[in-house]
């Protein structure tokens, strides 16, 4: 299933720390060292998940994000809507190269409608290589290199207009 959102979330372009447009408010949001998860909860009463595509990709399907993983013919793909009770705030795309999965991370397979951050945060070998910020259009995002025991994934992530980090941003700008 393609989704609008998955298509901006593919055309974020990164910002690096500098860039004059990302305000005090918007890197609290997208700076964010803990579970987005988590942090959503703190807005809504139940955050779920939406599966939008899950299995098995090519390299040259991984694209770009590829380059940022070590080369391995095959990653697995995970994307997904984030909801806040029941409206979409986040598109999220999760890749892994296929070696990743040995081991207990066999697990970020059959994750279903379990948020990822749900299962990264509880790990005690997660370590995170960096953030970097982002935007597609008038919303923002950003992806991370994650390791879970040293191996690594990484997660792209893009805020929906009803996402709390805009609420947040209107409130910086009327100050």
């Amino acid at each position: 299933m393609t989704s609008p959102a998955l298509t901006q979330l593919h055309a974020i372009e990164w910002l690096p720390l500098s860039s004059p447009q990302l305000t005090p408010s918007l890197l609290d949001w997208l700076m964010e060292e803990d579970s987005m998860t988590r942090r959503f909860e703190r807005h809504c009463e139940k955050v779920t998940v939406e599966i939008l595509r899950e299995g098995f990709i090519g390299a040259q399907e991984a694209g770009a994000d590829a380059l940022l993983l070590p080369e391995e013919p095959r990653y697995w793909l995970r994307e997904i809507l984030l909801c806040g009770d029941g409206e979409a705030w986040l598109a999220a795309r999760t890749i892994l190269p296929e070696s990743t999965l040995q081991g207990p991370e066999q697990k970020l397979q059959q994750l279903g409608s379990q948020p990822l951050g749900r299962y990264l945060f509880a790990s005690s070998t997660l370590s995170r290589d960096f953030i970097e910020p982002g935007r597609s259009h008038d919303l923002w995002g950003r992806r991370s290199l994650l390791r879970l025991s040293g191996k690594p994934l990484l997660l792209t992530e893009l805020f929906l207009p009803p996402a709390p980090l805009y609420h947040a941003v209107q409130a910086e700008r009327k100050k």
